[in-house]
């Protein structure tokens, strides 16, 4: 029987058990119930068990989760027992934002290469990340094997920038352009818009 994958919707929750696990194991914790990590996250314990069963028993009825295990076995999931490279695309305000966040490493990836169309970018750095010329990021992307691009160019650049990452190694794409791009088949998009959440929110005030 071939084995289907977890809903999106579940591999988008674990990062956040496991934020929330690394924030009770830095209290010096060192089991956790479902009910306990629910009140971390905001999410019931029914489905934080049946969101942990998709892909394994890794706690017993009564004793609960090992942190440090549990913590293990989602960073085993998500992939990030191990530091990924990432190239950002567009060093404009949100790129920088990006290129100098610290969070980065922890959490399992590394930004080793950005690119700019900029005359005035191009050659500076940002700490000891060299902004390099976008006619060249093919050729860089695919010599670096570099799977996970960011990309924050102005709206009317996204696609052409899609269509020049579709001849590199780039599997996953992080989108920070209002715009939705059309990527080839095997190309994992996500979409970061702080505009339209900003308007998701206002409904409720």
């Amino acid at each position: 029987m071939k084995k289907t994958n977890p809903p999106d919707i579940i591999i988008g929750r674990l990062p956040l058990y496991l934020r929330a696990l690394h924030r009770m194991a830095d209290t010096g914790s060192l089991v956790t119930s479902s009910q306990e990590l629910g009140e971390w996250v905001g999410i019931s314990a029914a489905q934080i068990r049946k969101d942990i069963s998709q892909f394994g028993e890794f706690g017993k009825q009564g004793t609960g989760y090992n942190i440090q295990f549990l913590t293990e076995k989602i960073r085993e999931i998500l992939k990030i027992d191990r530091v990924w490279d990432v190239a950002i695309i567009g060093m404009g305000d949100i790129g920088h934002g990006l290129a100098r966040y610290q969070g980065f490493l922890d959490r399992g990836f590394r930004v080793r290469l950005a690119f700019d169309n900029s005359p005035e970018k191009i050659g500076t750095k940002i700490g000891d990340l060299l902004i390099q010329d976008i006619a060249g990021m093919v050729e860089k992307i695919n010599s670096a094997k570099i799977k996970i691009a960011m990309v924050a160019v102005p709206a009317n650049h996204a696609q052409e920038v899609a269509d020049d990452l579709a001849k590199t190694s780039v599997r996953a794409i992080l989108n920070y352009a209002p715009i939705r791009i059309n990527v080839s088949e095997g190309v994992h998009v996500q979409y970061i818009d702080p505009a339209t959440h900003l308007q998701w929110m206002t409904y409720y005030l």
